[in-house]
């Protein structure tokens, strides 16, 4: 009908208006969408890609001709970027292209592959599905996605968990919230990437001979962020970047934490805090655990005015006298007797779950208002510090754990029990981050949770690994667990020194969680066994993010162990000293942490994803960016095998002796050590001794680890408050220039109010016998005295 002009000019156009069926896509401003051509057995009518960063790429597979209208409790979509990208069309394939990534579509599949700026293969998928089914009788989507991993490729992250696994590559987990269990879907690749699966109900990996997916029970539509780094810092940083930034914590928070089942009164409390005191061990803070409350008020928060007749006053105390600060239990539910219960049932829908102790709903806003208002009235006003949120999975069951009964008690406001299973932790924090920073900007938030989902970092939380108990394999299950957590994009974990639990259900009090109760020491604190276990466990926990000892069963105060000149006393006083002498290089990382993605605690994949060797090594793990820290997992250990990583060299920190990378040796662990190594090219300042973490910072150590260029920032503010936010901090630069064995000290920047103007600056050349172990080094390189400006010392 037309001549061979006109049918050129039509076939352009169509091709212009995307409607050929070679290329049956749709250009949108933020990416594209298409129709895949095996969508009537996959279930997947829709597959769009959008792009919101160069490294950022969210991937939706919808059952329907329309993106579902679904907001998001994990990423906050007002904040969500657009990036520019371009399409090319090849045989088959759709390519998208941003400046770092190359995103790859079958058409007939709709199955993704990306590259790299070095097209190489990056990530790929499999298939995805979408299944109707019902649950609770609501019709609901189950979803899957499958990958192919690549065979030298190992994974990290998806939360907490206690079976003692790492590298997830060959193992199948549930993702559900447990006492013990802490549900993160986020996947960390040593291929430099993560995976964001953005699902708040009951979900499975899985990775077998048969194949490696996420499913998820309900969901609208598969919906996951690719994140790229390459560098896995930077993939943790694009991932707050999407899901909420760390806030910074008060520097007491770094501190020591004491904490056990329980105080029983205000004079307790006050007269422990004096022993530390008196007994000049460092201490920060003391954990007033449950039952502070009046009896049978289980949940209420307030004091009774019987053991505890002036909580204003004992905060004072404590602030003043002790520079020690209060953590406080607070629990979601509460009993029907109680005050607290009175103010909440008269508020339709504030309350859910069954018997006597009913939760309140965390996803109602109106709900978290009048839950903080109760906390508020009867805890911070009188003074109260830190949060402990117990039993927020919530614990809806007891600890007898019924799937299909806890969805469906739980009854949020804005859906199903099945669909929000995960997200209680996530909500709950909201409301106690969003609320006090309403209250007050004196007092920076802290949350002891024992729950978490992705995103929670931005409430100032820190999760602790539950009610585990006192074994030596329970304290080894403890690294991969805390270590996957951190990888999960979430900082700040912490765990139960020595073990919740230490006694057998024989000894201990019966009816309190038969099953849980299982520890290995039936004779407590008078057991040697049990000393070395605590011992071991102590000076793992003085590496973790938040150092905190709990339990039930025994006291744990350091005293309980033994008096000065016993093994088990010493030892961890020293551990108790080093993590104070190592606070000025803690808070500066925790400052990384919040103004950088930075995390603290490193799986040594996180540093060394080059290196093969280290992706199943699950005992050992990075402290910040210089110390390799080596616990001891074994009773009677006198040694234990460390390998060095390759690519630096390496000191002991003990003894200051410098070993090659690449190797594995045997290191020697008497009961008041585990080994500790050193990056070459790190810059350690550590402070004198002290009492508290706000104590002097002047004169600082500063420890030169030769072998590599090194670079430092000190950070320091007022040490609570959020003035750091207005800009109210300094930053001073340390640079070592290996060849020239010259240090920089650069020049200041900002200030705040009580800032030293002056410093002394002790510089240590650290090498065998040298500027080694815990105590000051007695004579340093050289003293610096140092105004602000930039200083350039050469040492000999």
């Amino acid at each position: 009908m037309f001549g061979k002009k006109w049918h050129g000019i039509i076939l352009l156009l169509l091709v212009l208006l995307n409607v050929t069926n070679s290329y049956p896509y749709e250009k949108q401003k933020n990416g594209i969408s298409l129709r895949p051509q095996n969508s009537e057995s996959t279930g997947v009518k829709q597959l769009i890609i959008k792009v919101h960063a160069d490294d950022i790429i969210q991937i939706i597979g919808s059952p329907t001709d329309s993106e579902p209208v679904s907001r998001s409790l994990i990423v906050d979509e007002n904040k969500l970027q657009q990036a520019s990208f371009e399409i090319e069309e090849h045989p088959d394939e759709v390519y998208l292209i941003t400046h770092k990534l190359k995103v790859i579509i079958n058409e007939r599949t709709a199955e993704i592959t990306i590259k790299n700026v070095n097209d190489e293969v990056i990530f790929r998928e499999g298939g995805r599905q979408v299944t109707p089914g019902v649950v609770l009788d609501e019709k609901v989507n189950h979803i899957r996605q499958s990958f192919v991993w690549a065979d030298d490729e190992a994974l990290y992250g998806l939360g907490q968990h206690q079976e003692g696994f790492f590298n997830w590559r060959g193992h199948y987990v549930e993702l559900f919230q447990l006492n013990k269990r802490a549900i993160v879907p986020f996947l960390l690749s040593t291929k430099g990437y993560g995976i964001l699966w953005d699902n708040y109900s009951y979900t499975k990996f899985d990775d077998s001979p048969s194949g490696s997916y996420l499913w998820s029970e309900v969901g609208d539509t598969v919906n996951y962020y690719f994140i790229y780094g390459p560098e896995l810092d930077d993939v943790v940083s694009n991932y707050r970047e999407l899901t909420g930034k760390t806030p910074l914590f008060p520097k007491w928070a770094f501190g020591y934490v004491q904490s056990k089942e329980r105080y029983k009164t205000q004079q307790e409390l006050i007269d422990v805090v004096k022993e530390f005191r008196d007994r000049k061990i460092p201490l920060d803070v003391i954990v007033q655990d449950w039952r502070y409350w009046d009896d049978g008020y289980w949940g209420q928060k307030s004091f009774n005015k019987e053991r505890f007749p002036d909580p204003a006053a004992m905060m004072n105390i404590l602030h003043s006298k002790y520079n020690a600060h209060l953590m406080i239990s607070v629990w979601p539910k509460m009993s029907f007797r109680s005050p607290n219960y009175s103010d909440m049932i008269k508020h339709e829908g504030f309350l859910y779950g069954e018997g006597g102790s009913p939760f309140y709903d965390a996803f109602n806003p109106q709900a978290r208002a009048l839950y903080w208002k109760q906390a508020n009235e009867g805890l911070f006003s009188k003074g109260i510090d830190a949060w402990w949120c117990d039993a927020t999975e919530p614990e809806l069951d007891g600890w007898d754990f019924n799937y299909d009964a806890y969805k469906e008690k739980m009854k949020p406001a804005i859906g199903s029990g099945a669909r929000y299973l995960n997200a209680y932790s996530l909500m709950h924090s909201k409301g106690i981050y969003e609320n006090q920073r309403l209250t007050t900007d004196k007092k920076r938030v802290v949350n002891l949770t024992r729950s978490a989902f992705a995103g929670q970092q931005k409430y100032a939380t820190i999760t602790w690994s539950g009610d585990v108990v006192a074994t030596w394999d329970v304290f080894k299950n403890q690294i991969p667990a805390g270590l996957n957590f951190c990888m999960s994009g979430l900082p700040y974990w912490t765990t139960d020194i020595g073990g919740f639990f230490v006694q057998s259900a024989q000894v201990g009090e019966l009816g309190r969680g038969e099953w849980f109760r299982n520890g290995d020491f039936d004779g407590g604190i008078e057991d040697d066994n049990y000393k070395e276990l605590y011992v071991r466990w102590f000076q793992y926990g003085a590496f973790c993010p938040m150092f905190r000892t709990h339990g039930t069963d025994i006291s744990r105060e350091i005293w309980r162990f033994g008096e000065p000149g016993s093994r088990a006393y010493d030892a961890l006083l020293k551990f108790d000293n080093l993590r104070y002498r190592l606070m000025p290089y803690i808070y500066s990382q925790a400052w990384k942490v919040t103004s950088g993605g930075y995390t603290l605690m490193r799986g040594l994949a996180m540093d060394f994803r080059h290196d093969s060797h280290v992706f199943n090594i699950d005992d050992q793990f990075m402290f910040g960016p210089a110390i390799l820290v080596n616990p001891i997992t074994k009773p009677k250990a006198s040694f234990r095998h460390v390998y060095l990583p390759v690519g630096s060299n390496w000191y002991n920190f003990w003894t200051g002796k410098k070993y090659s990378g690449g190797q594995t040796l045997q290191v020697p662990s008497p009961i008041d050590e585990i080994p500790l190594f050193v990056k070459a090219g790190s810059i350690l300042p550590m402070g004198p001794f002290i009492q508290f973490a706000a104590e002097s910072v002047d004169p600082l150590e500063i420890r030169i680890y030769p072998g590599a260029d090194g670079s430092f920032t000190l950070y320091e503010d007022e040490n609570d408050n959020y003035n750091y936010e207005k800009g109210l901090y300094s930053t001073i630069d340390f640079k070592w220039d290996d060849k020239n064995r010259r240090v920089i000290i650069e020049e200041r920047k900002g200030e705040f109010p009580g800032m030293l103007t002056g410093r002394k600056f002790h510089l240590v050349i650290v090498g065998e016998n040298e500027g080694s172990g815990i105590n000051p080094t007695d004579n340093p390189d050289k003293i610096v005295e140092y105004n602000g400006e930039k200083t350039i010392v050469t040492l000999d």
